[in-house]
């Protein structure tokens, strides 16, 4: 077997191992304290060395250079990155896939972990490069953008592998023909890859989305093109770069993984998508969007996660405090712009149950904003929790919201040490009726809504309702009845959606962890997969066999 194979053995079968009991398991050190101590200040020196330069990637057919980002704390980045000219790329990245395709599953998926364990090598200047184009913290940047992400790598990695290693290079095939000798062949099987993959990244979590797609498309014998939000460019070019570098060192072609950024005043995904090269598309974002890929381009497999709208259910609880503190946690972190965070809270007008006694809807409402008030009491753990807003389109929608609803908590800024031009928000909370629409349709950022309801049976209906209607992607119930808890574990399989149950401690339902938490289902409108299971793999390739008949005489394999 190829060296590079043999080095990532352990790794490989440690993570298909993980997959398959969903127990707690990571290959990367999530604290960065547990680096080597002179990786964050290397790490923040490379970062601050990309700033204002270009961003060489040596890709074949580049037609100029663009680059708009702007860090959400406050400052143009100032870098610049090739615009591609895909008539040149596209084919340039087909021609690299008959080596990669040739050197079988064991090897793509080791160079697939060897570029996962550089890029882990990076995270400090990754952590960086998230911070100031997504406006995550810094601490959120290296976790999610960094160690998290690349463990969902591992994850399609090792999903990809195992569904590979079941189809058999060879078989000795035998049929018994009675007293007649038996007919045999000889059979073998190769995995072949689809095509080119495109991989659509989104403005607020560039790798933690855009790497399983990735890995999968590349790990299964495909050319992946990225083609990033022009908010969030820098992310997934230092991984196209690292990527590149590291298929160079293993011997194969680099245009295996190309960028591809927009020219000025251009959107290409669009024009991109359609292209009789592209074979798979991963795309993470609006609904619109993710609906016309579907719709046009009928020459690829569309993995798409979209837009949706996140429930919680309150009935009652035996730890009231416990859950305003999770739930304070959930709608304050990164100021509400992650697909898993809480959007609707529906609340009986009459109050809930607790094991301190009857608490009024007013009662919970006030104790859930006074959490929240407590929570990002302090400028620098706020700053921490809340990071920056991605986009002046989430300002406008909370600016929309307070001035149309009864506000319980109104949202403001708060103020970021070392970066005085920061654009932040704490999370606007506002009451409205069962009957309005508003919160019937995702409203991304930090805006949540109260909905008083009859009771828990509407609290169900509202939620299964708009979950079929617009999606979700997570949902929460709390109570301490066990026949509420069974209606929403059947809603929820109903609806395919993950479902948390009395979150108080340490765990929050807007954190998706790799190898053990499925990301989506694909059976609402926010989805069509899953991070990750055997559909988000199987699709990116294909089996081709031949066969020959084998004499009698020879030996069995």
């Amino acid at each position: 077997m190829n060296e590079i194979a043999m080095r990532h053995r352990d790794t490989l079968d440690k993570a298909i191992a993980a997959t398959e009991s969903r127990a707690f398991w990571s290959a990367f050190p999530e604290d960065p304290r547990e680096y080597p101590e002179e990786a964050a200040a290397e790490g923040r020196a490379a970062f601050d060395a990309r700033c204002g330069r270009r961003f060489e990637l040596d890709q074949p057919g580049s037609a100029g250079w663009a680059g708009e980002e702007r860090s959400p704390y406050g400052f143009d980045l100032g870098v610049e990155y090739p615009v591609p000219d895909p008539d040149v790329l596209l084919p340039a990245m087909a021609a690299a896939m008959p080596s990669w395709r040739d050197a079988g599953p064991e090897v793509r998926a080791a160079v697939c972990v060897e570029i996962v364990r550089r890029l882990n090598s990076r995270t400090h200047e990754m952590a960086h490069a998230v911070m100031h184009t997504t406006g995550q913290a810094f601490t959120m940047a290296f976790q999610a953008g960094g160690t998290h992400a690349q463990d969902r790598a591992l994850e399609a990695i090792a999903y990809a592998l195992a569904a590979m290693r079941r189809v058999p290079a060879q078989a000795t095939w035998e049929k018994p023909q009675g007293k007649r000798p038996p007919l045999r062949m000889i059979k073998e099987f190769r995995v072949v890859p689809r095509g080119i993959g495109l991989v659509i990244g989104c403005a607020t979590f560039p790798t933690w989305n855009g790497y399983p797609g990735l890995f999968a498309s590349l790990a299964t014998g495909n050319a992946v093109l990225v083609k990033p939000s022009r908010r969030a460019v820098l992310p997934l070019a230092l991984t196209v770069a690292v990527a590149r570098e590291t298929l160079v060192d293993a011997g194969f072609d680099p245009n295996l993984v190309a960028l591809a950024v927009d020219a000025p005043a251009e959107r290409s995904a669009a024009s991109l998508a359609v292209r009789p090269e592209i074979r798979l598309i991963d795309f993470t974002g609006s609904t619109e969007f993710g609906d016309w890929l579907e719709r046009h381009a009928t020459q690829a497999t569309v993995f798409a996660e979209k837009s949706g709208v996140n429930s919680v259910v309150i009935d009652s609880t035996d730890d009231f405090d416990g859950m305003l503190r999770n739930l304070a946690f959930s709608l304050s972190l990164y100021s509400g712009q992650m697909c898993t965070t809480p959007q609707n809270l529906l609340v009986p007008r009459d109050g809930i149950e607790t094991e301190s006694g009857h608490r009024s809807f007013d009662e919970v409402a006030d104790g859930l904003a006074r959490a929240i008030d407590g929570l990002l009491g302090d400028p620098r753990r706020a700053a921490a929790l809340l990071g920056g807003i991605v986009s002046d389109d989430v300002l406008k929608r909370v600016d929309a919201v307070a001035g149309s609803a009864r506000v319980v908590l109104a949202s403001h800024p708060v103020d970021v040490a070392d970066f005085p031009d920061a654009v932040t928000r704490t999370p606007l909370l506002v009451q409205v009726g069962p009957a309005d629409d508003e919160y019937a349709r995702e409203c991304f950022g930090p805006v949540s809504f109260l909905v008083p309801t009859s009771g828990v049976e509407e609290s169900l209906d509202i939620w299964s309702r708009t979950m079929r209607e617009r999606g979700a992607l997570t949902a929460s119930v709390y109570s301490t009845d066990p026949r509420v808890l069974a209606r929403a574990e059947a809603i929820a399989m109903e609806g395919g959606v993950s479902l948390s149950e009395n979150l108080t401690g340490g765990v929050y339902v807007n954190q998706s962890a790799a190898f053990s938490d499925y990301h989506a289902t694909g059976l609402n409108p926010a989805a069509t997969a899953s991070y990750t299971d055997d559909a988000f793999v199987t699709p990116r390739f294909h089996v081709v066999q031949w066969r020959r008949h084998l004499p009698a005489e020879a030996p069995t394999t």
